[in-house]
């Protein structure tokens, strides 16, 4: 399995993207994978070859996995009141990763996204839907935009932890620094994570800088074969109900919901985490989802 790192012009960083592939496979098909708030694309590979993204390569397939800007390996890091934010991600950086992995490899490419991920790609082909013309699937793990459940882990996690003490922490320091407070495995900018604030508790999904309505430019959006992974022990950050709100709201009418749940036939009872690095996954889901995707 080879893995390296290749960078990106973006303005003034070098987005970082990780590129795995099986000696001999670069031709396979591409996937590109995009992770969630306060975490790299970390969630989705190591070193030692384990993670979805190597499992993917593995099958033959052509993975490129992204770290969004300050992230991960991208450089900067996010600095004290760096001031760009989930804007950026969705009219600038996600355009870029798309068109640099289709430049790579010229045939539609497979979307794998983690939580937040997900709303961030749906946001942009909502704006660039002609982007679409380069995608040939998605798996969406644990994504949802609005918290709309309620329960002991959405009141510490989401009501306390991310809407009223994260906002106060990071007002302090210029930046969520979610990594050093154990909180997520990467940082967000004060800009981000208040971007992401508003629209988990917002009923209407709605650009706060120029209006752009999401929720309506997705009804006119014909999307890919896509699956929507959620996980039974996912209390908050991807509840399953949350889950199935966004794929009502983003109209994904025909995609395909799995709940891993042992009730389900699965080896766990997987979590918003788990779901990507728990060692049952490989053959448990993981397997699964590869089928899938080798035949749409």
């Amino acid at each position: 399995m080879l893995q390296r790192s290749l960078f990106i012009e973006s303005g003034d960083h070098q987005l970082h993207v990780r590129h795995i592939a099986r000696e001999g496979c670069s031709a396979g098909q591409p996937v590109l994978m995009v992770h969630g708030a306060i975490e790299n694309g970390r969630i989705f590979y190591n070193e030692k070859g384990r993670g979805f993204g190597p499992y993917l390569a593995e099958q033959g397939f052509d993975v490129y996995i992204l770290d969004l800007r300050g992230r991960g390996q991208t450089i900067p890091p996010i600095a004290p009141f760096d001031e760009h934010g989930q804007s950026e991600t969705i009219i600038e950086d996600l355009p870029l990763f798309i068109n640099y992995v289709y430049e790579q490899n010229p045939q539609p490419m497979h979307l794998v996204a983690h939580s937040w991920g997900g709303v961030l790609l749906s946001a942009t082909f909502a704006r660039f839907p002609y982007l679409l013309d380069k995608v040939r699937s998605q798996v969406y793990f644990g994504t949802k935009r609005r918290v709309g459940a309620f329960n002991l882990e959405v009141l510490f996690k989401v009501k306390f932890m991310w809407r009223f003490l994260a906002p106060k922490l990071a007002k302090r320091k210029g930046y969520l620094a979610a990594k050093a407070l154990s909180f997520g495995s990467d940082d967000e900018t004060i800009k981000s994570h208040a971007q992401s604030m508003v629209w988990t508790k917002s009923l209407d999904w709605i650009d706060e800088h120029d209006g752009f309505d999401y929720a309506k430019a997705c009804q006119h959006i014909q999307w890919p074969p896509t699956q929507f992974i959620a996980a039974i022990n996912d209390k908050a950050l991807g509840h399953p109900d949350d889950v199935k709100r966004f794929m009502a709201e983003a109209n994904y009418v025909d995609a395909k919901y799995v709940l891993l749940a042992k009730s389900q036939g699965a080896k766990r009872d997987y979590d918003h985490i788990s779901m990507l690095t728990d060692s049952a996954a490989r053959e448990d889901h993981f397997s699964e989802i590869a089928h899938w995707m080798e035949k749409t």
